[in-house]
């Protein structure tokens, strides 16, 4: 359904489709924004402080990666918006140059603040770093995101619990609409495009209604948030393939916090177009690391004098430089470039499947690269 709310704030962004599976819901698309364009469907690596952990900015661009994550919560706490709005906003503070979304804080208040209290003012909580006491209302959401210059803002949502009960699951979504409203509101005429997130927990019921709520406030685009949360994959994959087909067609559909390699490729076929996820950053320090086939655990003693690459064939640094038996070594002797390796290997990974679901987009190809990825992980 197009958008019929009104143009977004920011007219240097906009959103374009340009091809669609005609087996699948997946579709191609770009994304346009002051700092540079998006290709879809897009994987966007967190840099929760301001930083792809063990990554420079140069090695981002090196492995493909046109758009981060960063946090607002942490950046709120420290260093602080105000000092990296003076320094002259987030970009060149971490020195990148290409587009940045930064998510509301929402999800780190509930998950890491020592106490909270929530409110329809907002959420009262105190810091994980100090223990000091803080307000974050969805106007202060905003207001940080717009101090940090980030091109993609989120609206201050509750991420809804799993499990939870409708009556607990409607009280959630009904606070996150009305939040979201004044989000809205308070969004000033600016380069930064605001998102709205849809919740509604596991209830098709709720999430409909979030998404006509949301729409009729309308956003520059749209995400499903209170997935992977600790729900099982199929309940995940349900709510998903009835929520998405309800969002406007013409503006990017956003799955947060979804990041397994057969979740991706899954979720592109319902029709997402962009996703983010700690996993290839949070697993490479864990030492597991991606293959086509599956996963391998650096750690395993099997590797202890194997002179093989990770993946045979892998372009990357990693893979063209070193063995297994290399990053074993590093990593049992808990030397820091391992993470640098490993992660430089797993971003590699996750940015080549989402080129090779574009590219099988692009050919009318996408149903036979499904097939064909899990082909290579069964073997």
């Amino acid at each position: 359904m197009p958008h019929e709310f009104g143009k977004p704030k920011n007219m240097a962004f906009s959103f374009e489709i340009i091809d669609r599976s005609q087996e699948t819901g997946a579709r191609l698309g770009r994304i346009h924004t002051t700092h540079g364009c998006v290709d879809t469907p897009a994987f966007i690596p967190v840099g929760t402080q301001a930083t792809v952990k063990s990554l420079t900015p140069e090695d981002l661009s090196g492995l493909g990666v046109q758009i981060i994550l960063a946090n607002t919560y942490h950046l709120y706490l420290r260093p602080g918006h105000h000092i990296i709005s003076t320094l002259g906003g987030l970009h060149r503070f971490m020195h990148w140059e290409g587009p940045i979304l930064t998510d509301s804080g929402g999800y780190q208040v509930f998950s890491l603040a020592k106490l909270r209290q929530i409110s329809e003012q907002g959420v009262t909580f105190q810091s994980h770093l100090d223990g000091s006491s803080h307000l974050l209302t969805p106007e202060k959401a905003v207001e940080i995101q717009e101090a940090l210059g980030a091109d993609i803002m989120m609206c201050l949502d509750e991420c809804t619990p799993y499990p939870a009960t409708h009556t607990e699951a409607r009280r959630s979504l009904t606070l996150s609409i009305d939040w979201a409203r004044r989000c809205k509101e308070s969004a000033g005429v600016g380069r930064a495009s605001l998102f709205g997130i849809v919740q509604g927990g596991m209830f098709q019921d709720l999430r409909a209604e979030g998404v006509k709520a949301l729409i009729g406030i309308g956003f520059d685009g749209y995400a499903l948030g209170g997935l992977s949360v600790g729900e099982p994959k199929e309940a995940m994959l349900d709510v998903a393939a009835f929520t998405l087909p309800l969002l406007p067609e013409a503006l990017p559909r956003y799955v947060m916090g979804v990041g397994a390699p057969a979740d991706l490729v899954e979720m592109v076929s319902l029709g997402a177009d962009m996703f983010d996820c700690v996993i290839p950053t949070r697993h490479a320090r864990n030492g597991q690391l991606f293959l086509r086939t599956g996963t391998l655990n650096i750690c395993n003693a099997r590797y202890r004098a194997d002179e093989r690459p990770v993946e045979a064939g892998c372009p990357c640094y990693t893979c063209t430089h070193y063995s297994r038996a290399y990053l074993r070594h590093l990593f049992m002797a808990r030397e820091l470039l391992v993470h640098r390796l490993t992660t430089i290997h797993n971003i590699h990974y996750f940015m080549t499947l989402m080129s090779e679901m574009r590219e099988a987009i692009r050919k009318g190809r996408f149903a036979h690269f499904k097939r064909d990825f899990y082909a290579h992980r069964n073997r």
